[in-house]
């Protein structure tokens, strides 16, 4: 039987042995109480993915297969559920809506329209791990979600705040061409950099035929030269680089976010050497640089395609799935302010009362020898 939700452990006792015995005479035998076994209910977390569009399938497939295998290693008492979705924000809207009826936990969406979508319309009704950042006009507006999402923005304010932190005159430049992710992690850098009171001048390169242009590069050659800056944050990709370096040298000390490392970390062991990269610095996480990580160790690894090289991009989102799981585990024990080493960077979480706080410290990094290798933390 049931009582207030606590179940009773059935006994065979009978007292009428008791019933003629004068009050206060010795009851021969003790009587055993019932053994109270608490029913606790299962946290019911529903993971939102973007599986139904064309386009997105490979990544949403890489985030589950991350945060199902860190289910597996620690399954607790938690039920996931995978709500499948589109790509169209308002489709997205309406899923998510569909899963926080059903769950404590919800984990997604994946894009930055479908979390702009649910914090817009005011939607959050369930603690929610968003795996996007929102919109910046709309971040910190929905007290009862997380984002945990991988940002250019948030590498790029940790170089400049690893580099810039306590200086009082150090000019830098920021360099990017027109796509869209590289404007907006120059943008970021900027804005930090004379956050602190230095100065900073954004450049952004024009391409010709998938290259940066040449005249673009002369001119910025030129450029540097009057500028003469201590460091040049640039917002590019690893060949991109490379043709930047060529141009202008490798004179001014130069930093990176994570697109700068080309290589999943079990194929730099086969790839040809970037020695036009030497001594360029970057950002990446442990999944990407350190196979002595004890959470790296801990996790499988998407099972490699022998035809095929491993993509940078799906490995640190089956990374991103992995944290995002051991972050609502930590929640669904009810935990407010905790971190987690993990595999996408070193996190730091306050979810409970007031607005939540989220912050992944990632792993400095070098060329050496043109091979990507991890740095001691500054």
């Amino acid at each position: 039987m049931s009582l207030d939700g606590m179940q009773l452990a059935q006994t065979d006792l009978t007292l009428e042995q008791f019933v003629n015995e004068p009050v206060g005479s010795a009851i021969p035998e003790p009587v055993l109480a019932p053994e109270v076994v608490p029913i606790v209910a299962p946290t019911r977390i529903a993971l939102l993915l973007p599986t139904r569009s064309e386009g997105l399938v490979h990544v949403a497939n890489a985030v589950r297969a991350g945060f199902m295998a860190a289910w597996q290693h620690e399954p607790a008492n938690i039920v996931v559920n995978l709500v499948e979705t589109g790509d169209v924000p308002q489709d997205v809207l309406i899923a998510y809506q569909q899963a926080a009826a059903g769950a404590d936990i919800v984990v997604g969406p994946l894009t930055r329209s479908g979390v702009t979508a649910i914090v817009q319309s005011h939607a959050v009704v369930k603690p929610t791990i968003a795996l996007a950042q929102p919109e910046a006009s709309e971040a910190g507006l929905s007290p009862g979600l997380l984002a945990m999402g991988l940002s250019v923005e948030d590498e790029a304010r940790q170089i400049a705040a690893l580099n810039g932190s306590g200086k009082s005159a150090m000019k830098a430049v920021a360099i990017s061409t027109g796509v869209s992710w590289q404007r907006r992690a120059a943008a970021a850098f900027v804005s930090a950099w004379r956050g602190m009171g230095l100065q900073a001048e954004a450049v952004e390169l024009p391409m010709n035929g998938g290259f940066i242009d040449g005249n673009g590069l002369l001119e910025l050659r030129n450029r540097l030269q009057s500028a003469r800056p201590a460091l040049l944050f640039v917002a590019l990709d690893a060949a991109q680089t490379v043709q930047l370096r060529l141009a202008i040298g490798g004179e001014v000390t130069t930093y990176g976010i994570s697109q700068l490392n080309p290589h999943a970390r079990e194929d730099w062991a086969t790839a040809t050497p970037l020695l036009d990269l030497e001594g360029v610095r970057l950002l990446d996480m442990p999944w990407q640089l350190q196979a002595d990580h004890a959470a790296v160790m801990t996790y499988p690894h998407l099972p490699a395609n022998p035809e095929q090289r491993r993509s940078t991009d799906i490995e640190r989102l089956y990374a991103l799935g992995i944290d995002a799981y051991r972050v609502a585990h930590n929640i669904a024990l009810r935990q407010t302010d905790f971190t987690i080493d993990g595999v996408t960077g070193k996190l730091t979480v306050h979810f409970g009362s007031g607005t939540p706080r989220f912050e992944r410290t990632l792993q400095p990094a070098i060329y050496h020898e043109g091979v990507v290798r991890p740095l001691d933390p500054q």
